[in-house]
């Protein structure tokens, strides 16, 4: 067999995994911050609306005082074995400091720790800082985005770890 033989076997090989792998319901953890909590209950149901759609299940939401508090909790649902991805919404609008900067970037690296340290995508659906309390309520589609990427993340992650078994250091991820 040529090489660009073997390159189209693999690829349409990778592509009927991937297929398969996409008809397994992923299993999210989601995270609402109740602080702005106009805004992150419309968050919350997009968030549910489009995993029902992209054929996830939401296991268990935990519902935090605001944006600060959500990486204790996607750390703790990161934890869980019945747990594929977290995703993690909330509103973080602009005072009269420069407080909701230092939030915003605390909690984004925090996330990101958790994501890398459980092995577990965690995804950052929080709009803000620097909005106003009208534009956080124009951007409740973060919720949807929030879980679209952690479905998406355990595809990938599950590509990774059935065809390239060097790369699969990833033993959370279901086959």
């Amino acid at each position: 067999m040529s090489k660009d033989t073997d390159a189209s076997t693999e690829m349409t090989r990778a592509e009927s995994d991937g297929k398969n792998q996409q008809s397994e319901t992923v299993r999210l953890g989601l995270v609402v911050a109740e602080f702005n909590r106009s805004v992150t209950a419309e968050m919350e149901t997009t968030a549910e609306e489009t995993a029902a759609d992209r054929n996830a299940t939401v296991i268990i939401t935990l519902s935090v005082p605001g944006v600060y508090d959500t990486p204790l909790a996607a750390d703790r649902l990161a934890r869980r074995e019945d747990i594929d991805a977290v995703a993690v919404v909330g509103a973080i609008v602009t005072g009269d400091t420069d407080h909701d900067q230092v939030i915003g970037d605390a909690v984004a690296q925090r996330l990101t720790d958790v994501s890398l340290e459980r092995d577990v995508p965690v995804t950052f659906g929080v709009s803000g800082p620097g909005q106003s309390g009208a534009e956080a309520r124009e951007r409740v589609g973060k919720g949807a985005e929030a879980v679209n990427a952690a479905v998406d993340m355990v595809e990938v992650l599950v590509w990774i770890s059935t065809l390239h078994p060097v790369l699969n250091g990833l033993s959370r991820v279901r086959h």
